[in-house]
């Protein structure tokens, strides 16, 4: 075969070190801004970003030459750095250690773009840790939970 063709799509979930209420409302969209150049100059194509406070998630979609491990460290580090140098988000230390990532179905990108659009409006009924512990569950990962808190 002469090409190749993939379709390599991301659920990426992280939280704020200790899960700190940091990321402030009204100036995350600059956050996610930074985090979309980071993704066009890593060849990603980000379909959603969003988030809370405490955490953000992004669906993503990576060249096959990109690890997972690679993107997520390219993302941490690079928000991370730019977040401290921020006067809107004076109280940001660092990312927690660890991540999230769930393969996503193309069929299924829609009504997760949706989901994540919604984080605002989600967040009052469930905590990021019952949100993160939920989508381990239907994603079929066994976790030890004292590695949650």
């Amino acid at each position: 075969m002469a090409n190749t063709y993939t379709q390599l799509m991301f659920h990426v979930v992280f939280s704020t070190k200790n899960r700190e209420r940091t990321l402030t409302d009204g100036h995350r969209d600059e956050l996610y801004k930074y985090i979309w150049g980071i993704h066009n100059n890593l060849n990603c194509h980000l379909y959603r970003i969003g988030g809370v406070e405490d955490h953000i998630h992004v669906l993503t979609g990576l060249p096959t030459t990109l690890a997972l491990a690679k993107y997520v460290q390219e993302i941490k580090a690079g928000s991370s750095h730019w977040l401290k140098s921020q006067v809107e988000f004076p109280r940001f230390e660092s990312w927690q250690d660890g991540y999230g990532a769930f393969t996503v179905s193309y069929r299924d990108k829609d009504s997760l773009i949706e989901y994540i659009k919604g984080q605002v409006e989600h967040h009052p009924q469930e905590s990021f840790l019952d949100e993160y512990r939920r989508l381990l569950a239907e994603n079929g990962i066994v976790f030890d939970e004292r590695y949650l808190t």
